[in-house]
Parts: structure tokens; sequence; C-alpha cells
């Protein structure tokens, strides 16, 4: 008898194992990962050209150019006499500025080519500060040369980065941001003092390390 089984037995046992090896393994379950949230400097860097977003990154060494070139060449006590406005730490908590008319002068500290002045001063203008689309801009409203842009929110929460491009002559208005690389303009808004603001430009076209706006809000523009 027990040799008649065991031919049954083997079969059993081959069937088992064939049931076996048809068993599907679990399919892994698909992990879901999200991308990290964008942040307020993703957002104005998706919009800077390379070499912008390198002279945003490099705005303390051309604090430090500018004002050794003008201590050095005999602007100390002019430094001096600006107080925050050329204190490269001088920004304050809360940068965006109230829309209106303002009353802006340029500074303008060192020099990359060797030529120029290393410290130079320019007469009052009028500038305008409006908002569109949910975003600041900036608008210098006369003069031959006159910058254009917006201003973005930053990771940095004591500064905003200005966009812009420069008008010049008898243009009715500055170009957007992009359209000409050699207008294009990209610096640092701070608040430095209740009610005053400064923009400044970084490594900008014109040969000087630095380029310092300062703004203050006027009740209107004269006539």
């Amino acid at each position: 008898m027990e040799s008649r089984l065991r031919p049954f037995r083997s079969l059993v046992l081959l069937g088992a194992l064939a049931i076996a090896g048809c068993e599907t393994k679990p399919k892994p379950v698909p992990q879901v990962v999200s991308a990290p949230p964008q942040t307020q400097g993703d957002i104005w860097q998706g919009f800077a050209n390379p070499e912008d977003r390198n002279r945003i990154r490099r705005v303390a060494t051309a604090w430090a150019g500018g004002l050794k070139d003008a201590r050095d060449a005999g602007f100390r006590q002019a430094i001096q006499a600006e107080g925050r406005l050329l204190d490269p730490d001088g920004g304050l908590p809360r940068p965006a500025p109230t829309p209106g008319s303002y009353s802006c002068r340029l500074v303008k500290l060192g020099k990359t080519n060797g030529k120029g002045p290393a410290f130079e001063k320019f007469k009052p203008f009028f500038c305008y500060v409006q908002v569109e689309e949910q975003l600041f801009t900036i608008v210098k409203q006369t003069g031959s040369q006159r910058p254009a842009g917006r201003l973005w929110d930053d990771d940095m929460p004591n500064r905003m980065i200005f966009l812009g491009s420069l008008a010049l002559g008898s243009e009715d208005e500055a170009r957007a941001y992009g359209d000409d690389p050699r207008r294009d303009m990209a610096g640092i808004f701070e608040r430095i003092a209740p009610f005053v603001w400064r923009l400044v430009i970084p490594y900008p076209r014109d040969g000087s390390q630095l380029q310092v706006f300062e703004l203050k809000p006027v009740p209107e523009q004269p006539k």
C-alpha cells in the first residue's frame, strides 16, 4: 500500500510547489514625493538673468570696494555725512515702501575701470512708487537716464529685490526687464529710517562699483 501512495504523494507535492511558484508578490505602493515649497527668493531668481543674480550675491563685496575707493580718495567725511544711507548694514525691518511721490537722489561709490571719481553726488530728482499686479514699481520721472522696475519679496526679511531697466533720452518709458540686457538693472531695496528708503545697485554698467539711491516721500511733486 505504501508503495502505491508514493507516486500520488509526489504529484501532490509537485502541485503544491507549482501553485506556490505562481503566487505573485505584492506590488510596492508608490510613494508620493512632494516638491519643496517655492520660496520668495526662488520667484525673483526665476525672473533674473544669471549676471544680475551674481551681482546681487556680490552686493557686500561691492559695498566694501566702493567705500574703500571713496575713503582712499579722501571722501571719508563725505561718507560720514551721509549717515545710514552709506552704512552697508543700515537695512531695517519692513522694507516695503508706501505708494506715492518721492524726492530721490543718487550717490555713486568706487570705480571698476580706474576712471572717474570714487565718490559722486547728484542733484535730487523725482520718482514715483505705485502698485502694479501686486508688485511695487519704482519709476524715475525726470532726467536723461530714468530707471524703472519692480520690487520682489526676498527670503531675507529686511530687503526686497529690484529688477528693472533704464529709459534714455526722449523715450516715453523704460523697456521691460530682460528685453535688452544692456539696459537691465538689479539691486537691493531697503528701509533705512522712518520714511526713508534706499535702492542699492551693485556693479552698474556706468563703471562705478555701487549706485545708492535715496528715496524720501513728498506730499506731491512741484509743478
